[in-house]
């Protein structure tokens, strides 16, 4: 794992010229191999070399991170991991649910024929070449939601100790991967997790992953959804290796129209995309990250944006390429969400790519 960082903080180095800040036209990743979509102002850290190496992914969600794999739509199997590979994206943000796999009380075991699941879809991707971005997903009691169907409860006086306890047996399990393995806290949280709460909890999770990940690229996020506006709040410790996200799905009126489980999102069917107000609401959240990034030193992932399908289909398409356009004059690297379910690129059913889509993500 050291190893791989001294070769990304070396690949920078080399090409982003020295001790200051520089353009980086290529970066590679531990294999030598060019990473996709990786031009951008990297200072010569190992955080910003990563974050740079990351260039353009796409989450492997409603699989893992449903209450149990296949209840969501999605099954992981090779042809998944093959495509991902082949449409040439360089990252894989794999988004699991071990809050529905680990048991209730103490020492919150998390099931082996689960880990066996993890294991298996990080180990594909990381066997093509691919970076993988491992995330807890959907822990519906933290946040203080509605549980999905499902989903069983726990006790709420154990929720952070538990969450503790899962990346304790995680960082262990995952120690001797690839450095091209990154880990990343929790996925958007928000509700009951304040800016204070959350700090606070993210300082143990981080402390408990260092025991045995000591140099490991690790990815977090503030409150509010991962709002850029919540970075502000983002209370870090001295830590070199750590990378910071976005999630960006504005504007959400587009983004989400038709979305089932948003109130009210029936009547934006027909919304279209992108005016001259939508193009300023998308690239807002852009220029605030940007910002904080050149004031804390600390790189900007843009771990989710997307379109649901009931946009309308070239607005869907205009959108997704002014929105990777943004965030690449930014220098940003991201993944677009999702794979293969509801904003997705890929139908698992026919094996079809919708290619508008798939090109507006990742063609000249």
């Amino acid at each position: 794992m050291k190893r791989g960082f001294v070769i990304l903080a070396a690949a920078c180095l080399f090409s982003c010229g020295g001790g200051g800040s520089g353009t980086s036209s290529i970066v590679t990743g531990n294999d030598g191999v060019p990473a996709t979509g990786t031009s951008c102002v990297t200072p010569a850290t190992a955080a910003y070399a990563a974050a740079c190496a990351l260039g353009r992914g796409v989450n492997l969600g409603n699989a893992l991170d449903g209450p149990n794999e296949g209840e969501w739509g999605v099954t992981l199997n090779d042809d998944v991991f093959d495509r991902i590979k082949e449409a040439g994206f360089a990252t894989m943000r794999l988004t699991v649910r071990w809050s529905n796999h680990a048991a209730a009380t103490t020492p919150y075991t998390i099931d082996p024929a689960f880990m066996a699941r993890v294991d298996y879809a990080v180990k594909s991707a990381l066997d093509r070449g691919l970076y993988v971005v491992l995330d807890m997903h959907h822990y519906r009691q933290l946040d203080g939601d509605t549980r999905d169907a499902g989903e069983f409860a726990v006790a709420d006086a154990v929720l952070e100790d538990r969450m503790v306890a899962m990346w304790q047996q995680i960082a262990e399990h995952f120690k001797d991967s690839s450095a091209k393995l990154l880990f990343e806290p929790y996925n958007e949280p928000h509700g009951r997790q304040t800016a204070a709460k959350w700090n606070a909890l993210l300082a143990r999770v981080l402390e408990t992953v260092r025991v045995t990940n000591p140099t490991r690229l690790v990815i977090v996020g503030p409150v509010q959804w991962n709002n850029a506006s919540a970075l502000k709040d983002l209370v870090l410790p001295k830590d070199p290796n750590l990378i910071a996200t976005i999630h960006n799905y504005e504007p959400f009126q587009f983004t989400h129209q038709g979305a089932d489980w948003v109130s009210g999102s029936s009547s934006w069917l027909g919304t279209g995309c992108c005016d001259a107000t939508q193009r300023a609401q998308i690239v807002a959240p852009l220029d605030i990250a940007a910002r904080w990034s050149q004031a804390t030193q600390i790189p900007v992932w843009v771990g989710e944006f997307g379109a649901y399908e009931k946009a309308p289909a070239a607005a869907r398409v205009a959108y997704t390429r002014f929105v990777r356009d943004e965030m690449e004059k930014r220098g940003m690297k991201w993944a677009y969400w999702e794979f293969a379910s509801g904003f997705g690129l890929y139908k698992q059913s026919t094996g079809a790519w919708n290619v508008p889509l798939r090109d507006a993500l990742l063609a000249p």
